[in-house]
């Protein structure tokens, strides 16, 4: 990795405390580093070390290589898109990806690139649809009451953290956000303001043919 510290470098980014996900090549380590005359292995370690040394570094593995994610942007608009996560865990030490789909809504809403309406239809009936949950991803009577109350002018989110809370003292990044107001899984508030309650509705969710899980 040291040999390649340059090519590296060029697309690393610090990630402050508003997270930028879609920083400018000028950001990265590699230019930062030039124009403090010193070397990328060395502004990268000034990065780690300021604050309480609980600074991150961005590193976009896939779909950045002309800076920006307007490939990105350009898949969520097929009309084929879904969401979905494959991890399975396996990286919670390196990446936190719980938090796209409030990434979802402060950015590609934001930024003009999806409508709000197109966004949350992605995030609820059309994934439900595409899984055979037919008792959810809608308002309607009948329905399970899966709720967000969202308030778009404080949403946002928040540095990960990270945290050693899993078996074994192992180590998995959380992210919390800003703006939910409040949650509802089957009609029951299990979070306001970002205060977890002691309601425990949910249920293993199974792909079902048209019978609620």
């Amino acid at each position: 990795l040291l040999a390649r510290i340059d090519m590296i470098s060029a697309r690393m980014f610090p990630l402050g405390e508003v997270p930028n996900y879609e920083p400018t090549l000028q950001d990265s380590m590699l230019l930062r580093a030039k124009a403090r005359g010193i070397t990328p292995l060395a502004a990268i370690y000034d990065t780690l070390c300021e604050g309480d040394g609980d600074n991150l570094l961005y590193f976009p593995i896939f779909n950045y290589n002309d800076g920006n994610l307007d490939v990105v942007g350009e898949m969520l608009r097929h009309p084929r898109a879904l969401f979905s996560l494959g991890d399975a865990g396996a990286h919670v030490g390196t990446i936190c990806d719980a938090s796209f789909s409030t990434f979802l809504l402060t950015h590609w809403v934001a930024q003009g690139y999806l409508p709000l309406e197109q966004a949350v239809q992605m995030l609820s009936s059309r994934n439900a649809d595409y899984l055979g949950l037919r008792d959810r991803g809608r308002i309607a009577v009948g329905q399970r009451a899966d709720l967000n109350l969202i308030d778009p002018a404080t949403l946002a989110l928040r540095k990960p953290q990270l945290v050693r809370d899993l078996p074994a003292g192992g180590k998995r990044f959380l992210q919390t956000a800003a703006g939910y107001l409040g949650s509802w899984v089957a009609g029951q508030c299990v979070q306001r303001e970002g205060v977890v309650s002691e309601a425990r509705p949910g249920r293993l969710v199974r792909m079902g043919g048209g019978r609620p899980a």
